[in-house]
Formats: structure tokens, sequence, C-alpha cells
């Protein structure tokens, strides 16, 4: 997990820097932009929050917590989305769980409400993967192949920059970042998603994450639900002594504000 020169980190680095800044540059100034003209309407954030507990005595000791936070703007042309989620679990009195991971991406969709200019940032710790840290940036473009009431399908492409340390190493270098995402309305009251990432380090395709996630919400009533969800992540170059892959199935009650 290195680049091949010090020459060329600091060249692929700046570039990388000078578009990244450039791009969120320009997605400031256009909302603003559009902050100036129509400064009657006042989008509202969408926020759901959910909470899972599991705590097991006898034969077997266990203690799982988790917790997570979405939250999503949309006006005009913008949509701007910002999560968190962590994670702590004991067995035995031994910690089997511990993390925490946050994710912000910004929109800029064009005129034709379909292809769309983003601005990717995501940060993780998990201390039982020994990552301490994993920090990504990544602008791209994306691009909704259907986007309708009922069923949204979408498709990102870009460069990226990965700063890490794993197994007491620090490293960073250039990747690409390509995903997918999709969302159904199963009907008036239940919904389903799934997302896929991948992403390779740009000199050695040897060195990837493959991060994908599906799960199901279910109102029960006009603020309180039910969420089920399957993550997974797969390093093809995990710390030494660790596994490439971490699943984890995660049953929680969903808050609405």
């Amino acid at each position: 997990m290195h680049m091949n020169t010090d020459q060329m980190i600091h060249t692929t680095t700046r570039w990388f820097l000078i578009c990244a800044i450039t791009t969120l540059t320009g997605f400031m100034t256009q909302a603003q932009e559009d902050g100036a003209i129509e400064e009657t309407e006042k989008p509202k954030w969408e926020t759901n929050a959910s909470v899972g507990f599991t705590l097991t005595q006898g034969n077997n000791d266990t203690l799982l917590a988790t917790a997570s936070i979405l939250s999503l703007k949309k006006w005009e042309l913008n949509e701007l989305s910002l999560s968190a989620d962590g994670s702590l679990g004991e067995v035995e009195g031994v910690k089997n769980n511990e993390t925490l991971r946050g994710t912000g991406q910004y929109n800029r969709l064009f005129t034709n409400d379909r292809t769309f200019a983003l601005l990717n940032l995501s940060a993780l710790h998990d201390a039982i993967a020994d990552v301490e840290f994993r920090g990504t940036v990544s602008p791209g473009l994306g691009h909704y192949f259907f986007k309708e009431d009922k069923f949204e399908l979408s498709g990102e492409l870009g460069p990226g920059f990965v700063y890490e340390k794993v197994g007491g190493i620090t490293d960073h270098y250039m990747s690409l970042r390509v995903a997918e995402s999709a969302k159904y309305q199963i009907s008036e009251r239940a919904r389903l998603w799934q997302k896929l990432e991948y992403v390779p380090q740009v000199d050695y395709f040897e060195n990837y994450l493959v991060i994908a996630e599906i799960g199901i919400d279910s109102d029960l009533t006009e603020k309180l639900g039910m969420r089920f969800t399957i993550q997974d992540v797969f390093d093809n170059q995990p710390a030494l002594g660790r596994k490439s892959n971490d699943l984890r199935v995660v049953s929680s009650l969903r808050y609405k504000f």
C-alpha cells in the first residue's frame, strides 16, 4: 500500500486538492446564487435517528449497541446528505465491536434533473479491524437512471484521495470511486434501499475496498418505525492478523424528526 515515488505522491496530491477545492468552491458559489434567487423558500432537513440494543445473559453474556442518524436536504437543483453511525459490543467481557463512521455528500444537479456533479466525504474508525482512521475525499459525476416517486437508481464515478492509519501504518494514495444506489417504495409505509461502493487504489488495484448495504424501513406511526439493515465491508488488504470481510446485521428502532 504505497505509491511508486515521492514525486508522484506530491504531484497527484496537489492535482487532487486543486480539483476538490475548485469543485467545492463552485458548489458553494452556485448554492449562494440559488439562495439569493429563492429567498422566500426555506427547504427543511429530513432527519431520521435509529438506535438498536441487544443484551443477553446466561450461558453467553453479550452486549451490542448501535446508533445512527441521517439527514437529507433538497432544494432547487441541490441535494445534501449527512450521516453518522456507530456501534459498541462485547462478548464475555471482550470487546468485539467498536466503530464510528461519518459520511457527507453534496450533489449539484444539472438542468436535466438527472445528471449531477458531486463531492463525497467519509471518515471511519474501526478498532476491531485495526483501522485507527480512514478518511476519503472524492469529487465526481453521477446520473439518475431512474428517478420516479416509487423507484430511484443512480450511479457515480470519480477520482478520490484516501488518507488512513491501518495496523499502525499511516498511508495515503489516489483512488477511484465507483458507486450505485437504489431506493424502492414498497408501499405507503415501507421502503427498501441498497448501496454499493468500489474504491481501488489507482496504481495498485490489489488494494481495494467494497462497501455494501441493503435495508428495509417500515413505519409504525407517523414518526416511529422499524429498520433492518445488512452492512458488509470487504478490505482486500486488511491489517495484519485481521480478516478481509466484516458483516453486520442491525435491527433498530427509528424516529423521524
